[in-house]
């Protein structure tokens, strides 16, 4: 059983900066993409960050670009979020996920790359709140 457990949520002012991690273990998947999402008080969950292990393929959200990169440790099956600068309007629950298939994109269809709808698999979420 595919178990994703987020940490490293927190309270941070602007500017500031937060490692998210996703720790994942039963993953044993050829293929796959791993993604970051969040959501909102009062908005819809919004892909951030995703990534296919079949050629690197990425799309980045436009609101992160520059300021939020991705990254993977796979000694410890663990997944991270990166974000600098960070502003009011990145305080949401950010959750890891995992899509299991062969991914890749390139230019603007990347964002199907961040749809919801392909990932089978979801963290509980971490709190990540931004203080103006």
């Amino acid at each position: 059983e595919v178990q994703l457990v987020e940490s490293g949520g927190g309270l941070v002012q602007a500017g500031g900066s937060l490692r998210l991690s996703c720790a994942a273990s039963g993953f044993t998947f050829r293929d796959y993409a791993i993604g970051w999402f969040r959501q909102a008080p009062g908005k819809e969950r919004e892909g951030v960050y995703c990534i296919s292990s079949r050629d690197g393929s990425t799309y980045a959200a436009d609101s992160v670009k520059g300021r939020f990169t991705i990254s993977s440790d796979a000694a410890k099956n663990t997944m991270y979020l990166q974000m600098i600068s960070l502003e009011p309007e990145d305080t949401a629950v950010y959750y890891c996920a995992v899509a299991v298939g062969s991914y890749s994109c390139s230019g603007y269809e990347c964002y199907q790359l961040c749809s919801a709808s392909l990932y089978e698999y979801w963290g509980q979420g971490t709190q990540v709140t931004v203080s103006s």
